[in-house]
């Protein structure tokens, strides 16, 4: 449904995108993440046809972005970061004038507006200006226009921005709902959002493409190790080098920062990260060790790298992104 292929955006001597390509199947939400200045907007841009690219294209819905831009727009519902609102018109009559604005036939207004209220979950709105509405109703009204012409692909920047945490999960439940009938690009700085919408994730830093696979897979994907949270009660002072010691396990370290309160302290629990060697799992053979050793084992867990931990390790290493390219 969307294919980018070597997409490259140069202001001056500023290269802004650089050789980008992915693909997003039908009916897939693709998260789209990056830091900021890292070229995400810039791509967003091009897909809609708001700017041309210095090199490389794109196909939405099958049409060109260079040689079809107007099919293209036709076949694109855009929710800028900013969303597009005349706060003193009614829902319903913002959603009218923007289905005459893009061209939706005036026998098939009406049932266009009634399934992009229904889509909003906006029917009790209808009649509200939209300046008495709430942050999370707004956003919603957004996604609406996005859809009144009933486009095959959607590109979301920043759907959940500015609301609270019971607007972003009901946020996310619409976006999921709207994948049965849509294509979704999905850009946001909020990762649990792309953790509970998005199949698939591609990320971008100082314009080049440094990941794309599934969320959970991103961590083996950069080679990460696995890792063990371990509470003792009464460890011997050679623990981490016993630990060490042992099939598998690449490092094992001391943290008594990480359970500084009180009562932790006062029952001298002693917390110990362990790092562990990929698709090894070692936690029979720590346990053991610990009960052996009469350490008084209290906790032991799997402790995987969140996807903000990998974002975080491939956006700010220059080191890994030079390796990956």
């Amino acid at each position: 449904m969307i294919e980018v292929e070597n997409l490259s955006k140069t202001y001056g001597d500023s290269r802004v995108v650089s050789d980008v390509s992915f693909h997003v199947e039908r009916g897939e939400i693709l998260g789209f993440l990056g830091p900021n200045g890292a070229g995400k907007t810039t791509t967003m841009r091009i897909l809609t046809c708001f700017m041309a690219p210095t090199g490389g294209t794109a196909r939405i819905a099958g049409h060109d972005i260079l040689e079809s831009s107007l099919e293209v727009r036709r076949n694109i519902g855009y929710l800028p970061e900013n969303v597009p609102l005349y706060l003193d018109m009614s829902v319903r009559d913002y959603l009218s004038y923007v289905s005459a604005l893009r061209s939706v036939p005036k026998n098939k207004r009406a049932e266009r507006l009634e399934a992009a209220l229904d889509a909003g979950k906006l029917e009790d709105r209808a009649d509200t200006l939209i300046r008495k509405l709430s942050k999370g109703y707004r956003q919603r009204v957004g996604i609406a226009q996005a859809v009144i012409h009933d486009p095959p692909v959607l590109i979301l920047d920043e759907p959940s921005a500015g609301l609270d945490p019971r607007q972003r999960v009901e946020t996310r439940r619409f976006i999921k709902s709207l994948a049965r009938d849509h294509t979704i690009i999905l850009s946001t700085h909020i990762l649990p959002d792309v953790q509970e919408t998005c199949s698939r994730v591609v990320i971008i830093n100082k314009g080049r493409l440094v990941a794309e696979d599934a969320p959970e897979n991103l961590d083996k994907r950069i080679g990460g190790s696995d890792h063990l949270s371990l509470v003792l009660k009464t460890p011997a002072p050679d623990a981490a080098s016993q630990l060490e010691g042992l099939p598998g396990i690449l490092k094992a370290r001391r943290n008594d920062s990480l359970r500084s309160d009180s009562q932790s302290t006062a029952r001298g629990e002693i917390e110990f990260s362990v790092d562990v060697e990929p698709e090894v799992d070692a936690r029979e053979g720590v346990a053991r060790l610990c009960v052996q050793q009469n350490w008084g084992l209290l906790e032991l867990r799997r402790a995987r790298r969140t996807l903000e931990d990998v974002f975080l390790e491939l956006t700010t290493s220059d080191e890994r992104l030079e390796g990956m390219e």
